[in-house]
């Protein structure tokens, strides 16, 4: 029995589905039909627009966005996709908080509701930090299907191993 290590919270019935794409050869296909492009998102200037039109369409209130960019240094063995932080430095008599989004590098070459879905997870720690039901209810808000699209992104992963 192959180990999905990227599926181990969903139950035994799906990780079976996803066992048997593999010993077919089809979860490429499965992955290619439901998710065909690539987006354009290239740059770090790019990453930071897209996240900015995210959040100005959905968090107007949230704290502002100061740096977002793909980081080369995220991998899987961290189970980090995408890191939401902020940096606290005292300038002059004042503490300043800068918000930064960081996103694994690999998901320059996805497909787009992938990075959005990364992107719409890390901004919604803005608003909420722990991930719980307001948390996973704003990330259905800001992307309909979000959960579906999250377990596709993880049989993704799970396709990049194999390769």
């Amino acid at each position: 029995m192959t180990a999905l290590k990227y599926l181990q919270a969903y139950p035994v019935q799906l990780q079976d589905q996803v066992r048997q794409l593999i010993a077919d050869g089809r979860l490429g296909d499965y992955l290619d039909q439901r998710y065909p492009g690539r987006h354009d998102v290239q740059s770090d200037k790019a990453l930071y627009g897209y996240a900015l039109e995210l959040k100005q369409e959905y968090l107007r209130n949230a704290p502002a966005i100061d740096k977002v960019l793909f980081d080369n240094r995220l991998d899987l063995t961290h189970r980090a996709l995408g890191l939401h932080t902020t940096v606290s430095r005292v300038q002059g008599g004042k503490l300043k908080a800068k918000k930064e989004i960081r996103i694994a590098s690999l998901f320059k070459e996805a497909a787009p509701q992938f990075l959005k879905m990364i992107v719409v997870h890390e901004l919604a720690h803005f608003k909420e930090s722990d991930h719980n039901k307001a948390f996973y209810k704003l990330c259905e808000h800001m992307l309909p299907g979000y959960h579906q699209i999250e377990f596709d992104l993880r049989v993704y992963l799970t396709w990049r191993d194999l390769q």
